[in-house]
């Protein structure tokens, strides 16, 4: 990140400062987490459901931090500290002042499903033509984002951030810090709808990311979903839409499946076209390269460095991963999140393996009220696509697993309360050469099935 100093942190959160001699002294990275402290660091103490980062602010200043952002001074603490009533927004106020003080170009992506993928694709094919930076890990919301932006290096010409939210006036906030100047919305789908009660308050919800964009911003909208497609004009910008149906503005001519090692594609925007292939899985990824495509193409990369760049892009563990096993089988990680329309394209993906399918499937969380209707959905979805074995775990996948059972009495189906119960089994229940396609949302602790079926 570009330096700045103790002086410039008390005016962009409004704070007080104490303890503070040097208001000069400059601040070279910036960090809740008191483990990554270093010289030169910012320690943000927040207060968390178990752990408050005020008791470690004394262990900070001996490790070399510049100074502590608190909303309070604990007794015994004598180091340079900025005083505000909110240490997140203090933090949030802080990014969206670093944001300013940067020349650079912020590409936002939100959607219920498929930010982190778009987000992958995107910035692999910005990065053949702009010194570019993505979010790391899951650093897409309140805290993280501008934990993210506060990570940007000053010579940075695109940043690409995933703007993650599960309420109302979520989006607002990380909107005022990004103030990004592309928008891209992937989807608007059933997730959290706990809190965003339907798909008409989850696109509520995702629209506040154009509250603070740019004046000259482009946005970019999934034009086969049927809520985007009500998006007709934001502040005088017309969104372009792609998709796989006719009226997108970018739109796929021809494709042609590589099964598990991806496709190759021929897009079409602008009276143009382009030839490309990418390694991501799923139809979801041939969408993501389809607004890859027109967001490079709008920043002025050529159609050589648009294709090295989709055909580079790679996904994270959780996503789609591919997994070798042994030569002989395949494990697809993607189980860092579900909704009922991720369960169905992991499932569309899997059909096209070569070899026995084996779908495990987990609990997906945050659905609300259908919840159970929702689950019974996928797997009667799963029950007719073309598997040849479906494993459901937890408590709430009991109404997929009775679905498919009904619904096809000779397709293969097993059942497990717990993850542990499967674990427990696991060698009798897959084979060494089965492509395996393991998804559930994060909470299931999957990453550890993940583990076991690479060991077994």
């Amino acid at each position: 990140m570009k330096a700045f100093n103790i002086g410039d942190v008390i005016i962009a959160t409004d704070g007080v400062g104490k303890n503070i001699t040097d208001a000069s002294m400059l601040i070279e990275s910036v960090t809740m987490d008191s483990r990554q402290v270093k010289k030169g660091s910012l320690f943000v103490a927040i207060k968390g459901e178990r752990v408050d980062g005020h008791d470690f602010i004394n262990d900070c200043f001996s490790k070399g931090a510049t100074a502590v952002l608190c909303d309070h001074i604990p007794e015994g603490v004598t180091g340079p500290c900025i005083e505000v009533e909110n240490t997140v927004k203090g933090l949030q106020d802080l990014a969206k002042w670093y944001r300013e003080s940067l020349n650079v170009k912020v590409v936002g992506i939100t959607g219920s499903v498929g930010k982190t993928s778009t987000k992958e694709m995107v910035s692999a094919v910005l990065s053949e033509g702009f010194k570019t930076q993505k979010t790391i890990g899951n650093y897409n919301n309140e805290i993280g984002l501008p934990l993210t932006v506060l990570s940007i290096e000053e010579d940075t010409q695109v940043e690409v951030l995933e703007m993650g939210i599960s309420d109302f006036g979520e989006m607002r906030v990380l909107s005022r810090i990004a103030q990004p100047n592309v928008c891209v919305i992937t989807n608007i789908g059933e997730c959290h709808l706990e809190f965003l009660h339907d798909r008409d308050g989850v696109l509520k919800a995702k629209s506040e990311i154009f509250e603070f964009m740019s004046e000259d911003a482009k946005i970019y909208l999934n034009g086969d979903d049927d809520k985007l497609r009500t998006v007709k004009d934001v502040k005088g910008i017309k969104p372009v839409f792609y998709g796989f149906n006719k009226g997108n503005d970018v739109t796929l001519t021809d494709s042609e499946s590589l099964g598990l090692k991806g496709s190759k594609l021929k897009m079409h925007y602008k009276g143009e076209d382009l030839k490309a292939t990418i390694h991501m899985l799923g139809k979801h990824m041939q969408a993501n390269a389809l607004v890859s495509f027109a967001i490079a193409k709008d920043m002025g990369l050529t159609d050589a460095q648009i294709k090295e760049g989709l055909a580079k892009a790679k996904t994270i563990d959780g996503r789609c991963n591919l997994i070798d096993y042994k030569g002989i089988g395949t494990i697809i990680d993607d189980c860092y999140n579900a909704s009922p329309t991720s369960m169905k394209a992991a499932l569309d993906t899997l059909v096209l393996a070569e070899g026995r399918k084996v779908a495990i499937m987990g609990d997906m969380f945050e659905l609300g009220e259908n919840s159970d209707s929702m689950h019974a959905e996928v797997g009667t979805y799963a029950a007719n696509v073309g598997i040849d074995k479906l494993i459901c775990v937890g408590e709430n996948c009991k109404h997929m697993y009775e679905a498919a059972k009904k619904e096809n009495k000779n397709l293969e189906i097993s059942y497990f309360k717990s993850l542990e119960d499967l674990l427990s089994v696991l060698k009798t229940e897959v084979r060494d050469t089965d492509n395996i396609w393991v998804k559930s949302s994060h909470g299931m602790g999957f990453a550890k099935l993940v583990e076991a079926l690479k060991e077994r």
